[in-house]
């Protein structure tokens, strides 16, 4: 547990990280910000142009300490990390699942249907009242439908292709309400439908910063259990892509990272300053703002909920780790079918 929560976030453009003896030193400026015991560490995750040494990287790798460099954005460049470990046996496991994953893809897309379908209907639940009648409708509606979608996918036959195109319906819809809850009136927070490389509004870019940290957690929790981080089964291998990683996300994203986008905006913790806009019309988080949010992604990790299979409180900055073992108990052949989190 130490380890997740112990990651070391390098926001400051022109940080120096260096090694001295078995400690990680930042500096900025030529003067010292922060010195942690490497032991204490997971990864490091290093944004825009910060300087790693050569003596750092070896230590890390030697350790098994991930490095991962984003840009200033918070968008994936690389990932440094020593040789891979794992079983060779799960990891053949996977390889033969991954050429009939429709079992496998449809626990992951009925865990994140029904995780979407709880994200609003907790909105409506706390917010019933002070909405308007178009919005209670529209969620209303959408509830429903997300409903009919999840009865669909636990008797779908249509393979593969027909539950992607499920998991794409149903992002369509929640994202259509998404706007709905946002409760603030600020012409600068407003969603408009999800968009992405580039985001072109400040919710899209504070979603798509959220997915890239849950993304590298997710990674990390793969590698942890010895699966194969690029060999997925709801996401398509491409190269230089963690389709495992992205699979893990999907049925934890909308109450990690859309709950915690949502009570940014709506607690006022971010407002339009806070984003800047570029050429192109991208959208990003400026370097106060990403602060903000890594410092509230860190808390949020901590809160604990009570995981259904497990039948016990998990800090919620585990449940990547904890699905990861449950899938590879899985594909070992411990567990009948992979059980996606289903929050409520």
């Amino acid at each position: 547990m130490k380890r997740l929560l112990n990651t070391l976030y390098v926001t400051t453009e022109g940080a120096g990280l260096r090694k001295d003896g078995e400690n990680v030193v930042v500096t900025v400026e030529n003067a010292e910000r922060l010195r942690a015991p490497l032991h204490m560490l997971g990864s490091i995750v290093a944004f825009g142009p910060v300087f790693v040494s050569p003596a750092l990287i070896g230590a890390c790798a030697g350790t098994g300490l991930t490095i991962v460099l984003l840009d200033r954005t918070g968008r994936f460049e690389a990932r440094i990390e020593g040789p891979v470990a794992g079983n060779v046996l799960l990891r053949r496991a996977q390889y033969r699942a991954a050429d009939a994953p429709d079992e496998i893809v449809r626990s992951f897309v009925m865990g994140k249907v029904a995780n979407q379908r709880s994200v609003l209907m907790r909105g409506l639940r706390d917010h019933r009242d002070s909405m308007d009648v178009v919005a209670k409708a529209a969620l209303d509606f959408t509830v429903q439908r997300l409903a009919f979608i999840l009865r669909r996918v636990a008797h779908e036959t249509g393979g593969i292709q027909a539950l992607r195109g499920a998991e794409g319906e149903a992002a369509q819809l929640y994202f259509s309400v998404f706007d709905h809850l946002i409760r603030i009136d600020d012409v600068h927070l407003r969603f408009h439908g999800r968009s992405r490389r580039p985001p072109l509004d400040a919710v899209n870019a504070l979603l798509s910063f959220l997915y890239t940290l849950l993304t590298h957690d997710c990674r990390s929790a793969a590698e942890g259990v010895g699966l194969d981080p690029a060999v997925g089964f709801l996401h398509r291998d491409r190269p230089g892509r963690p389709s495992l990683a992205l699979d893990l996300m999907e049925e934890l994203r909308p109450v990690l990272a859309d709950r915690l986008a949502l009570s940014l905006i709506n607690r006022r913790q971010l407002c339009g300053t806070d984003f800047e806009r570029r050429d192109g019309g991208a959208v990003w988080l400026t370097d106060a703002a990403r602060k903000t949010v890594l410092a509230a992604w860190q808390e949020r990790k901590r809160e604990e909920r009570r995981h259904p299979f497990l039948d016990e409180a998990v800090p919620l900055g585990l449940f990547p780790h904890v699905q990861a073992q449950l899938l590879s108990r899985h594909l070992r052949g411990d567990l009948d079918a992979y059980p996606p989190w289903l929050w409520s």
